[in-house]
């Protein structure tokens, strides 16, 4: 089973590791092109004006903008992008009060997609760095390029898996699966849930992680906390898990 994530816009200054190199990720051949992306959003750090990187960042206020800009990706110590990524859905996921087995998993079978990084494995290592989603560099479209670099390693990669795509929709400009696969939508009294849809996520991510499910008998067997399977509607590839909250 591999699992397709997204990350979050706030992140833990948590450094543990040294800066980043050609093992800091999976595909370590395609290194480099991770590499061409880093150097540019780190050329704009250092010569952009505040209007510039306040966009780029996503927020106004001057005084971080400034410290979020003084931080070289280049230079900088790094953790675990489990242990990076901080926000609601991360939060419900709770790594670290995993047990081992269930940590280990996820860090070699959670795939995340960072808007700076592309794809990278839960335990791939990356420092502090801000890209709010969408956002260019100096005109670099970041999506695409990966899309183009990384779209052969990944198929190779989840030839043969049970594929369990937890991503939001923007990230499927990153990559696009061609191959049979799972998505889950969440209702709550008959409507779509929108900002605690990320909590559900977090939540999925854990049972996944405690369960290990080789199949999708297995996978609908979980008990999801507060969730439980409406319908499954299926489209060309993609399985929609329909789950209806029972809190």
């Amino acid at each position: 089973m591999k699992i397709l994530f997204s990350p979050s816009e706030t992140k833990t200054t948590y450094a543990s590791e040294a800066p980043l190199h050609e093992k800091s990720f999976i595909f370590p051949e395609l290194y480099q092109k991770r590499l061409f992306v880093v150097e540019q959003y780190r050329s704009l750090l250092q010569e952009a004006n505040l209007s510039t990187l306040q966009t780029l960042f996503g927020y106004k206020e001057e005084e971080k903008v400034i410290a979020h800009a003084a931080i070289d990706p280049l230079k900088a110590l790094t953790c675990k992008a489990i242990e990076r990524y901080s926000g609601v859905a991360y939060d419900y996921l709770d790594f670290r009060t995993l047990d081992e087995i269930s940590q280990h998993f996820l860090e070699e079978n959670l795939l995340i997609f960072s808007n700076l990084f592309g794809p990278i494995l839960a335990k791939d290592l990356i420092p502090v760095y801000k890209v709010h989603q969408g956002q260019s560099l100096n005109g670099f479209k970041i999506e695409p390029f990966y899309k183009e670099t990384f779209q052969d390693v990944l198929h190779t990669w989840l030839d043969g898996e049970m594929v369990i795509d937890l991503r939001a929709g923007f990230y499927e400009k990153f990559f696009t699966l061609k191959q049979p696969y799972i998505t889950m939508k969440f209702l709550k009294n008959g409507k779509n849930v929108s900002h605690f849809a990320k909590a559900y996520r977090g939540m999925v991510v854990r049972a996944l992680a405690q369960h290990r499910p080789s199949t999708e008998a297995e996978l609908q067997n979980i008990p999801f906390s507060g969730l439980k399977i409406k319908e499954i509607l299926l489209s060309k590839y993609k399985y929609e898990y329909i789950f209806e909250s029972i809190d």
